[in-house]
């Protein structure tokens, strides 16, 4: 009759406290390496949002120049074209000619307000894709990081 062998149950011999220790120790490098690595990331993700910020508070700043630039000069231009026009009105000899003058002044000012619209919006498209292309150039790089 074949016996049964029973272990101690407090037997400590299918434990081996050296490859315990071992395999811990190879899990915390690798957790280390990988921490590592996660910092370098960040640290580079973050430096480049801090660049990505300057760049565009630079745009924006030389944009709202360039676009209170060109509001100067269609204020400054409708106030010379009035003033002419007060000083067309002041030489008037007849109500025929006041009525005339003032129709020519009207078509003039709405053909030249059509103009400074299209002038001030091809401005502001530009100003705002200079703004914007700081921005779509880091999300297209951060992107391109994800794929890779």
């Amino acid at each position: 009759m074949a016996t049964v062998k029973k272990d101690d149950v407090f037997s400590t011999a299918a434990f081996d406290p050296s490859k315990f220790s071992e395999s811990f120790r190879d899990f915390a490098e690798k957790g280390a390496t990988q921490s590592k690595e996660a910092f370098a990331k960040l640290k580079t993700a973050t430096e480049e949002a801090g660049k990505t910020v300057e760049a565009t508070v630079q745009n924006a700043q030389a944009g709202s120049v360039e676009i209170g630039l060109k509001a100067i000069d269609v204020l400054r231009t409708n106030a010379e074209s009035s003033l002419a026009h007060m000083e067309a009105l002041l030489r008037v000899k007849s109500v025929a000619e006041l009525f005339e003058l003032q129709t020519a002044f009207i078509r003039k000012q709405a053909e030249v307000t059509v103009e400074q619209a299209k002038s001030i919006q091809e401005t502001t498209k530009k100003v705002a894709e200079k703004l914007a292309k700081p921005a779509k150039d880091a999300a297209e790089k951060a992107m391109a990081s994800f794929k890779a």
